[in-house]
């Protein structure tokens, strides 16, 4: 299977080199580097205690970390840090990993199997057998947030997000897609971490997993009512458009509603509708997804302040701001902005 080599060669067949050590026989040393790549947990070997001969290999794709990773010997590893606020997306290349989904309920991901577990939301354990090799994605959750929100016109509430599931599997299309993103990743691995290529990759790795995630969601009883497959009429699309181009200028509904040429209260009904949100829900998240973006992408050089790109989205109350921005991406803008300057 291609999974088999990801990330250890280029298109030419020469070594991809890491800007980190590949392999480790020292558990504090295998855990530094998981707790950078994943997020910290715990990790403990099953049987006798002997030394791990873990192999780690990573790439970036946008804001998602693609790792290549075994431990060597059998182990356990659970206590993900919900505060890091990553999912995981775990797709056995080799050997057995058996996760388990609920309570004394276990599923094993055969070959080409991924396991999809939001590690901000649910409590996560997985067992791998000394055979065992991964290919994992780690994607921040505010990321699939956002992405839910372009695509799907709506967040999922917490009841989607702590469904824990298998997707893919040989022959299936999240598969091929993860092989065309080796591919991707062995001709250009310089151009995935920013540029159009990366966002690309980022974007349908996103988007797939979510309508995977929730067709398996709804085979599994959650009413998802879906919004995910209805069609909102052009106004609202519209309306979306107009307040995304001008969340910075906090357009009032009354001008939404003037621009796209229809009532406050049509456009309301429909959003409920065909949204499940208000348009003001709407217009507040654009807000938040700017000043998130600004601050990601803050030049080191520049001198930038949470209070100016807060001012900018038309935050004035920088209290009132610091408590809405960290409900919604679990970390104070400062933080945010330290993270990016670092």
């Amino acid at each position: 299977m291609l999974l088999e080599h990801a990330l250890l060669a280029d298109a030419s067949g020469k070594p991809i080199h890491p800007h980190h050590k590949c392999f480790s026989t020292e558990w504090d040393e295998i855990s530094d580097w998981s707790d950078r790549m994943y997020m910290p947990y715990r990790v403990v070997p099953k049987g006798q205690a002997i030394k791990p001969h873990a192999t780690m290999h990573s790439s970036r794709i946008g804001e998602l970390t693609l790792t290549r990773f075994a431990y060597g010997v059998p182990v356990s590893v659970d206590e993900f840090s919900p505060e890091a606020g990553n999912a995981l997306l775990l797709t056995t290349i080799r050997g057995n990993a058996r996760h388990w989904s609920r309570r004394s309920v276990t599923e094993d991901t055969a070959v080409g199997e991924s396991f999809v577990a939001d590690c901000s939301r649910v409590d996560y354990r997985v067992d791998l057998d000394p055979d065992h090799l991964q290919l994992n994605l780690t994607i921040p959750h505010a990321v699939l947030e956002r992405m839910a929100q372009q695509w799907f016109g709506f967040v999922p509430d917490d009841q989607f997000w702590r469904h824990k599931c298998v997707i893919g599997g040989v022959g299936s299309s999240w598969l091929s897609l993860l092989e065309y993103t080796v591919r991707c990743i062995a001709e250009a691995p310089e151009h995935m971490a920013e540029g159009r290529m990366g966002t690309h990759l980022e974007q349908s790795l996103c988007v797939h997993m979510l309508q995977e995630w929730a067709g398996r969601a709804g085979r599994a009883g959650l009413d998802l009512n879906s919004p995910l497959n209805r069609i909102a009429p052009r106004y609202v699309r519209a309306a979306e458009e107009f307040m995304s181009a001008n969340a910075a200028c906090l357009p009032t509904m009354g001008e939404v509603a003037s621009a796209v040429g229809t009532s406050v209260r049509t456009l309301s009904g429909a959003f409920a509708r065909f949204r499940g949100m208000t348009p003001g829900a709407f217009l507040r998240e654009q807000r938040l997804q700017g000043v998130h973006r600004d601050l990601l992408a803050a030049d080191p050089q520049s001198g930038t302040t949470v209070s100016a790109v807060a001012f900018r989205w038309g935050y004035l109350n920088l209290g009132e701001f610091a408590g809405i921005y960290r409900k919604r991406f679990s970390e104070l803008p400062s933080q945010t902005l330290h993270r990016r300057l670092r």
